[in-house]
């Protein structure tokens, strides 16, 4: 069981005590960052130190990066591929070190051939994922026209350029090796993220071998899952924090405390029991991934472009405005917890002002500029979709009109200072021909709006839609940021 030692302080420091020699590479992580550092190996580590049943006992993983990050797992690599979370909120600080990574892997570093072997590893079960949304290549769940140069390169055998070609040309070799199938694990903010990836994974295989992808439809299992976890980008506060622990900035990540994992129980090839660690196995993750990706995710959208425009540079200031909290309040209650559907006993209220509390957290400096980041890839799902849902029941939506209009103000690179704001999105490129062919007014929204990767076709031809973006985007330009919150803050309430 773990050992827990007290560092004085409100810090607690945890150490696991499991039999670390017994593990074996039965996880594969691909896009081992910031998140899964602080998510999915905490849960594998507080499952292994519970040192329960012994078909929990050997459950190591490797850690994956396909481009950057050599220099990260080479720092991983100098620890013995241990590391430290440090959860952190306004109250204490949790101290654990992480043991359950037992190797790494980049194709930079020790080749390609070497990551792929890897899939034809007989104990190998699980390959997880967390590479964001822009890393399944896909729109609408199926393969983006846009990346058919990904499927020709996919045409020779040793050249998957992305994570997806990397897991089909990984399963082509387990195939051939006359291995069982296993379990791809996507643990990505995404809508039905097992099914994109089932999707994308089919396809990419499919433009290689027919047969191929008939043994992976037959073999292989994709589960949907829900991950809610705080992780910002590692910044001088956060390597303050590890500094004020005794960790060393390359050793450690900093996070919130709370956690939540909702899985699909699908698993091909078996798996932990992480409900040790806290984990839910439900049949279906779909509701609690609509309340994650529309409550918390579509806040943390609204808040962090209009923040930036505003001047926050951090998710807590923006809850130390009063309008910026009001408003997140009436978005989280007013039009996005009527378009949800979830099991009964669920308390969306309850849930919104927990959301808040975890927002706050001044111990977490989560920046609006990370979390603005591919915000094209994130819109649909966050904002969108609830949008669709009010059209079709004609209720009022002001503040998911004002999210979207945040957006498009984002998009023209300037805060209300007049500095320059950093537009990191896949879509950068196209995004800066519209705000340099059009001004500042209504014709600009509407080329946004037809950016079919974005918006789909139907409803940017959706009359109510681009009238009512149209206008709180006018409102936005011409009152400022906060004069729209105070409007909102005083308009009447929407119907119960």
């Amino acid at each position: 069981m773990q050992k827990l030692e007290k560092t004085g302080g409100d810090t607690d420091r945890t150490l696991p005590t499991y039999e670390r020699a017994a593990l074996r590479e039965r996880i594969l992580h691909i896009g081992f960052g910031a998140f899964a550092r602080a998510f999915l190996t905490t849960i594998l580590d507080e499952t292994l130190d519970a040192n329960g049943e012994p078909e929990n006992r050997d459950w190591g993983m490797v850690a994956v990066r396909l481009n950057s990050g050599v220099e990260d797992l080479d720092a991983l690599e100098r620890e013995d591929c241990r590391h430290w979370v440090l959860a952190a909120d306004d109250e204490r600080t949790d101290v654990r070190r992480i043991d359950a990574v037992v190797a790494t892997c980049h194709p930079l570093r020790d080749g390609l051939a070497a990551l792929l072997g890897r899939f034809a590893r007989p104990e190998l079960a699980i390959v997880s994922l967390t590479i964001t949304e822009k890393g399944y290549c896909t729109r609408d769940g199926r393969l983006d026209p846009e990346n058919a140069g990904i499927l020709r390169d996919l045409a020779t055998p040793l050249a998957p350029a992305t994570a997806i070609g990397v897991i089909v040309e990984g399963l082509r070799l387990r195939r051939a090796a006359g291995l069982a199938g296993l379990t791809v694990l996507s643990c990505d903010n995404l809508p039905e993220n097992g099914h994109v990836c089932r999707a994308a994974v089919l396809d990419f295989a499919r433009a290689r071998d027919e047969g191929l992808a008939s043994w992976i439809e037959a073999n292989v299992s994709f589960p949907c899952t829900m991950v809610d976890r705080i992780v910002p980008a590692l910044d001088t506060d956060g390597r303050d924090m590890l500094a004020r622990a005794g960790i060393a900035a390359d050793a450690g990540i900093v996070c919130e405390p709370f956690r939540q994992w909702v899985v699909e129980d699908d698993f091909a090839a078996g798996r932990p029991d992480f409900s040790i660690a806290g984990a839910r196995f439900v049949d279906d993750v779909r509701p609690f991934e609509e309340m994650k990706l529309r409550m918390l995710n579509g806040s943390h959208t609204f808040l962090a472009c209009l923040g930036q425009i505003a001047g926050h540079a951090t998710i807590a200031e923006c809850m130390d405005d009063p309008l910026f909290r009001a408003a997140a309040r009436g978005l989280m209650l007013e039009e996005q917890a009527p378009t949800l559907s979830l099991p009964d006993g669920h308390d969306l209220a309850a849930y919104a002002e927990a959301l808040l509390a975890r927002f706050s957290n001044s111990r977490l400096k989560h920046r609006t500029a990370q979390i603005a980041t591919d915000t094209s890839q994130k819109l649909p799902q966050r904002l969108l979709a609830p949008i669709r849902r009010h059209l079709a029941a004609g209720t009022p939506w002001p503040r998911l009109a004002l999210g979207v209009a945040g957006w498009l103000a984002f998009c023209r690179g300037k805060d209300e200072a007049g500095v320059a704001l950093a537009l990191n999105d896949p879509l950068s490129g196209r995004i800066a021909e519209i705000v340099a062919g059009n001004d500042d007014g209504p014709g600009y929204v509407r080329a946004i709006l037809a950016l079919d990767a974005v918006v789909p076709a139907d409803l940017a031809a959706n009359a109510d839609f681009v009238s009512l973006v149209e206008a709180a985007y006018l409102e936005l330009r011409r009152e400022g940021v906060r004069a729209t919150l105070a409007r909102l803050a005083d308009a009447p309430r929407s119907p119960a």
